[in-house]
């Protein structure tokens, strides 16, 4: 079963020991970056309260600013971290010859990267952040990449089957956005469904669309 995705209305649930002295500073941060992500994906950059995400973190909000300067630098340091484990899981899934078992072998990489933070999801797609600065700057570097990602692989998939009209590409890209972007969010809906069960269900609709 996975960790809540942030997604409820309550209050940021503690994590327990990362006030504790001794605790090394990487793990710590870490901590910190997973109640900020989880708050993020609860209340977008607009609701994010570096005094709640101490609370929950369970140190002191000097500590928070000490470790990311402001609340755009603990913004920023979130969508990286999300943006990062996201974009190389795809990436690596890309390889080989673009077809529907890259476009599965994709799908499968998004759910195994999120499962053990699902809410980063929401964290890369978070579009509350103000229009300008670094917040904006990684929000939007983060989403480029993706979109990038995308294009690149159902360019490969429309080529490889002879496909020249760009209107015919870019209909596909929104295919593929939307039908990654429905399979993810139910998936936060259900949260007693595990990677695993969802990388089955989308290689079964995957069989009976083909």
């Amino acid at each position: 079963m996975r960790s809540d995705v942030g997604g409820g209305s309550g209050a940021v649930k503690r994590v327990g020991t990362a006030g504790t002295k001794g605790v090394p500073r990487a793990e710590r941060e870490a901590q910190i970056l997973d109640v900020a992500a989880a708050e993020i994906a609860r209340v977008g950059y607009a609701g994010l309260s570096p005094a709640v995400v101490a609370a929950g973190a369970g140190v002191s909000k000097p500590l928070v600013y000490g470790y990311f300067g402001s609340k755009d630098g603990l913004y920023v340091a979130c969508v990286e971290r999300a943006a990062g484990v996201l974009g190389d899981a795809i990436d690596e899934a890309m390889s080989g010859t673009a077809s529907l078992e890259m476009a599965e072998r994709t799908l499968a990489a998004i759910f195994t990267a999120l499962e053990p933070r699902p809410y980063d999801w929401k964290v890369v797609h978070d579009q509350s952040h103000p229009a300008e600065g670094p917040a904006a700057a990684a929000a939007l570097a983060a989403r480029a990449r993706i979109d990038a990602q995308t294009d690149r692989g159902v360019g490969a998939f429309v080529a490889g089957h002879g496909l020249t009209d760009p209107r015919d590409l870019s209909a596909l890209i929104a295919v593929w956005t939307g039908l990654v972007a429905a399979l993810v969010d139910w998936w936060l809906s259900h949260p007693d469904e595990t990677a695993e069960a969802m990388i089955a269900r989308s290689a079964r609709l995957f069989a009976a669309l083909t």
